[in-house]
């Protein structure tokens, strides 16, 4: 099997994964809940890191956060706040690609990820729809939080994915 489709196929599971965790967690202050959906987003763009893989990223995530936001008005920031944050997160590999097997550098990649992402969630939710409770309320109970979960979530699916990934022959990081 060709190892780009082994690849999108690796991101097309690890998206269904996003969605049913997206499914398990509840909803908290302001309906805003954990997005471990980035988590494997990052995931997905650490393993490939083809332009045309980053978009699709970016759309099937930004559709499947908006179906399953519990926030209200949720939905077009969902996919606005997908597509930046892949292509934020997308040019810090690319610029920093010597680092992409340090574990390190995958936790970082998360941790602004995520901050990158509740920004510009946060932002432009309170431009189209209006915050339920302010915004510095939000991003310190919410987008924080979820910062440091996804760090330590990323970094060990993604040491799951490289190690599957091995067993099958596909190499992790290649372009």
């Amino acid at each position: 099997m060709n190892t780009n489709l082994r690849k999108n196929i690796i991101t097309a599971l690890l998206i269904a994964i996003g969605f049913i965790l997206r499914q398990i967690i509840p909803g908290t202050i302001g309906g805003m809940k954990f997005d471990l959906m980035l988590a494997v987003m990052f995931v997905c763009l650490l393993i490939n890191q083809d332009f045309k893989n980053v978009l699709l990223t970016a759309f099937l995530g930004g559709v499947i956060t908006a179906m399953t936001t519990t926030f209200p008005g949720g939905q077009i920031p969902n996919i606005i706040d997908k597509f930046i944050t892949s292509l934020v997160v997308y040019v810090i590999i690319r610029m920093l690609g010597d680092l992409k097997e340090n574990i390190l550098f995958v936790g970082l990649i998360a941790l602004i990820g995520t901050l990158v992402s509740g920004s510009v969630f946060l932002t432009s939710a309170l431009y189209m729809v209006g915050l339920p409770v302010p915004f510095k309320v939000l991003f310190l109970s919410i987008v924080v939080p979820t910062a440091v979960a996804n760090t330590f979530v990323t970094i060990f699916v993604y040491k799951a994915v490289k190690i599957s990934m091995r067993s099958i022959g596909v190499k992790v990081l290649q372009k």
